[in-house]
């Protein structure tokens, strides 16, 4: 990655080649229950380093505009939320959930001038996804498998990570790494006891990948002993350009992340849990709820920063990384990743990164996203754009040595929403 490829793929802000692309596709903004109930207290958004403001308006509807009155650039985060629009307190000016003006107490005939930015919202999986991208080119709404099942059978949170959203994203990608920083952790973590894959994947921490472009994104195929005429596959998916998924382990629930850009510097994780043939156990979700898992524990209730933060190392505990209880000496799977990608810097310098072959997958994640900013400018429609190529299932699997992984997931994973879950 030389310089200007870097600044290409971190860069989000409106204008930027990224910023651009990543605007072609939903994004998630916030969690529905952040807006519970209409004409209820606004909340503060920031999107690829837009300033912005979601409310549920008096028909209950999600909306998302710009923070900033256009009269005389106050925050509208202290307007008055009424009767399907946002009024400034400073003198009236109303705005509705499209940004549109539709009331200027001292000067009604400036209304239509006074327009904000809003961006049309949907919701799913839990989530408010907005579209900031040209009205012309707006896709179908997000297909992959927890947006589409009931709110029963899925947990959702998000928690604020201080590093560029490309670093974080590419550690969900890197599937390498549950060889080493997660090997002690999944012993006594509830959401991955009992587990047959953990004993492969903590034998063999010589991953050997297969990766498979695809319309999505990328198939990545991690290979590792399994028994005497087996081979113990771990099958995610990149979903072009923020999804990753996460494969399953045992009867525990499925996994995925999102993960977002708030500005150059900052980025939400977004990570997910779900069953998709039934509900959530009470335990599942206590579990979840406690910050066990992917999840966190926050270091106070709604703030979204987790407890565990670089003000205070982490937690880190060398007498337990001694001990082998914490192979990095931290806590809680979520911790472990995101402690090491903000290790790295706000933005990492690519320049002097020496790769490995294990990062192929990331190599070809660049690539592509790099490809479709610059293509953007050129009119090129960017990739993975159909939401129901979307609907991909990870997997965990034993294969006989002699069999294919890319045409075994090409049978049993593509359009896989319906199909049982391959796990161990």
């Amino acid at each position: 990655m030389n310089k200007e490829m870097s600044e290409t793929l971190t860069r989000v802000g409106p204008g930027t080649r990224m910023g651009e692309l990543l605007r072609r596709y939903w994004v998630p903004a916030l969690a529905s229950k952040e807006i519970p109930e209409a004409d209820g207290p606004q909340v503060r958004v920031q999107l690829l380093g837009e300033k912005l403001l979601a409310f549920r308006n008096t028909d209950g509807k999600a909306c998302l505009i710009s923070e900033f009155c256009s009269h005389r650039g106050v925050s509208l985060y202290f307007g008055r939320n009424e009767e399907n629009g946002i009024r400034c307190a400073y003198h009236g000016v109303k705005f509705d959930g499209d940004g549109k003006c539709v009331d200027v107490p001292s000067s009604p005939q400036s209304c239509a001038r006074m327009h904000i930015k809003g961006y049309p919202c949907v919701e799913r999986g839990g989530i408010v996804w907005a579209y900031m991208g040209p009205v012309e080119h707006q896709p179908a709404p997000p297909e992959i498998e927890w947006c589409t099942l009931p709110d029963s059978h899925v947990f959702v949170s998000k928690r604020l990570q201080y590093s560029n959203w490309l670093q974080a994203m590419e550690g969900g990608i890197d599937t390498a790494h549950v060889s080493y920083v997660h090997r002690y952790e999944v012993d006594t973590d509830p959401m991955h006891q009992g587990v047959k894959a953990l004993d492969y994947i903590k034998a063999d921490g010589n991953v050997v990948f297969e990766i498979e472009k695809t319309p999505y994104g990328l198939g990545l195929f991690g290979r590792r002993n399994g028994e005497p005429d087996s081979y113990y596959w771990r099958v995610t998916q990149w979903l072009f350009p923020w999804f990753t998924l996460i494969a399953p382990f045992g009867e525990h629930a499925l996994g995925g992340h999102v993960w977002v850009p708030i500005d150059d510097y900052h980025c939400w994780a977004w990570s997910i849990n779900w069953q998709p043939f039934r509900p959530l156990s009470d335990e599942e979700r206590a579990a979840m709820e406690a910050g066990q898992g992917i999840h966190v524990e926050y270091e106070a209730p709604g703030s979204f920063v987790p407890k565990a933060n670089r003000d205070n190392d982490y937690g880190m505990d060398r007498v337990a990384q001694r001990e082998k209880r914490s192979y990095s000496g931290i806590f809680g799977f979520s911790a472990q990743d995101y402690s090491l990608q903000e290790s790295m810097g706000p933005i990492q310098n690519h320049e002097a990164e020496q790769l490995l072959p294990t990062d192929k997958a990331i190599v070809m994640a660049r690539r592509m996203l790099s490809e479709a900013a610059m293509g953007i400018e050129q009119g090129v429609t960017p990739p993975a754009l159909d939401a129901s190529q979307q609907r991909v299932r990870p997997a965990g699997v034993l294969l006989p040595k002699e069999q294919n992984p890319v045409d075994w997931a090409r049978e049993h994973l593509a359009n896989s929403i319906d199909k049982p879950v391959f796990s161990l």
